[in-house]
């Protein structure tokens, strides 16, 4: 048996080395040499930095890698990508593919799959691909609208500045500090009162409160019935004397009501008057008293 010289065995084994080096290298891009794979082309105008090795997805999920890119030097603004996807993935015609960019700024393709159960693309077909920056877009779209404000910020952090710059503006901050203040002690006061004087407000309410339970129990009490059919017998009493007094067949109405009496009264009465008078006056004419007799006039 012949041996093998040592340096056929030295260039078989830099051979194999070279192969592993090689299907590492495409490993590391996401590339299985020996893993069945479906390629389609994805036609776009503006590729925004996407590179080969690239990962493409569908719904979320990883289904390939960009594959080559190549540019279409006749027709400028054309950029075709070739990718390799999974042979069993099925890409149903009205589909399409999109270029978004990630937080950390890398590129992906995810293909937008339509709802088409009847055709599919076949092997090689190509797909219409368009760019998405998603927020960046968004961006560029508000930007006019910030130009335009940028004049009317700049009109009002001028009138702010004004407004800062008035002295009364520290005046008003040191009012609303002492403002502060007063509504502090104002709160300390309140619940001092709250603490002590409403209590006793309260048992002082309580108090009152079963005082009139009391008065109102009382009044429950009472015969309102025999109190009112007192009441309607006074008042007939009091209708009853006042009868008499307005009629003229009792004497008390008589001293009331008859104005001769009246006048025989006064008339008694002045003439008592004037007797008094006289008798004031000549006292000797109604009384004698002598020790040694009377004497004839």
């Amino acid at each position: 048996m012949k041996r093998i010289s040592k340096e056929v065995k030295i260039g078989i084994a830099g051979v194999i080395a070279l192969c592993v080096l090689v299907y590492g290298i495409n490993y590391l891009k996401g590339i299985h040499l020996f893993k069945p794979t479906s390629y389609f082309y994805v036609q776009f105008q503006n590729i925004n930095g996407l590179t080969k090795s690239s990962p493409v997805f569908a719904d979320g999920f990883r289904v390939g890698i960009v594959r080559e890119l190549y540019y279409n030097y006749d027709h400028s603004g054309h950029v075709l990508a070739e990718i390799d996807v999974e042979p069993d993935l099925r890409i149903p015609k009205g589909s399409s593919a999109e270029l978004s960019t990630d937080m950390l700024g890398g590129i992906k393709m995810n293909l937008l799959l339509a709802n088409n159960p009847r055709e599919r693309h076949e092997v090689g077909d190509t797909i219409p691909g368009r760019l998405n920056n998603g927020m960046l877009d968004q961006v560029a779209a508000f930007m006019p609208q910030v130009e335009q404000m940028l004049p009317k910020l700049d009109s009002i952090l001028s009138s702010l500045n004004t407004l800062l710059a008035d002295p009364a503006i520290p005046a008003t901050l040191r009012n609303v500090q002492d403002l502060s203040a007063n509504l502090a002690t104002t709160s300390r006061n309140l619940n001092t009162l709250m603490a002590n004087d409403i209590p006793q407000l309260t048992g002082k309410l309580n108090h009152i409160g079963d005082n009139f339970v009391s008065i109102s129990d009382n009044l429950k009490e009472v015969d309102y019935a025999a109190a009112m059919q007192r009441v309607d017998s006074t008042l007939a009493n009091v209708k009853q004397l006042t009868d008499r007094l307005t009629s003229k067949d009792n004497t008390v109405g008589l001293l009331l009501n008859d104005p001769a009496l009246y006048n025989n009264l006064n008339a008694t009465t002045a003439n008592a008057a004037s007797l008094l008078e006289d008798l004031r006056l000549h006292p000797k004419r109604y009384v004698h008293f002598s020790l040694f007799g009377r004497k004839d006039k």
